[in-house]
């Protein structure tokens, strides 16, 4: 004959597991979310350093001198290489809570320095640039997300 305590022990070791696997689960599915993000957002970073050595830097570069930086060039060279190392180590997870705020500030600092809508009239030009604005700050949001899970 069975105690009479052995059935609610059963079933309650029987909860146990099943909580145990969904949480198992659920930290295999998060896992793989954050990988997946974190390679996306590493990608963008990793894309726009490598076209800044490229065509695309020209203008960029033309861009920042019509804004005042001095140097333009080497401070592109200087922020596309940052764009790598940082996207790199978003991508292979290597460094993530730093690389993710290094790439924030940059992100931050090239916003306020080429996406500059709030000196521009009314029409394309500014709506557009109201575009990249709010999309460069989603990105911010997202890196600092980023770091967070990192740490």
């Amino acid at each position: 004959m069975m105690p009479q305590h052995a059935e609610p022990l059963t079933t309650l070791a029987a909860a146990t597991l099943t909580n145990q696997g969904k949480h198992a689960m659920d930290a295999s599915i998060t896992s793989i979310l954050i990988t997946v993000g974190q390679m996306l957002m590493g990608a963008l970073y990793v894309w726009a350093g490598l076209n800044h050595f490229g065509p695309v830097g020209a203008n960029v570069t033309a861009m920042l001198a019509a804004r005042g930086v001095p140097k333009p060039r080497e401070c592109l060279y200087v922020a596309s290489v940052l764009e790598l190392i940082g996207g790199a180590c978003l991508m292979v997870g290597v460094a993530v809570a730093p690389a993710a705020i290094g790439l924030a500030i940059f992100t931050v600092i090239a916003t306020l320095v080429l996406v500059n809508f709030w000196d521009q009239p009314e029409g394309e030009l500014r709506e557009a640039l109201k575009g990249v604005f709010a999309s460069n700050t989603a990105i911010v949001g997202g890196l600092l997300t980023t770091a967070a899970s990192a740490l």
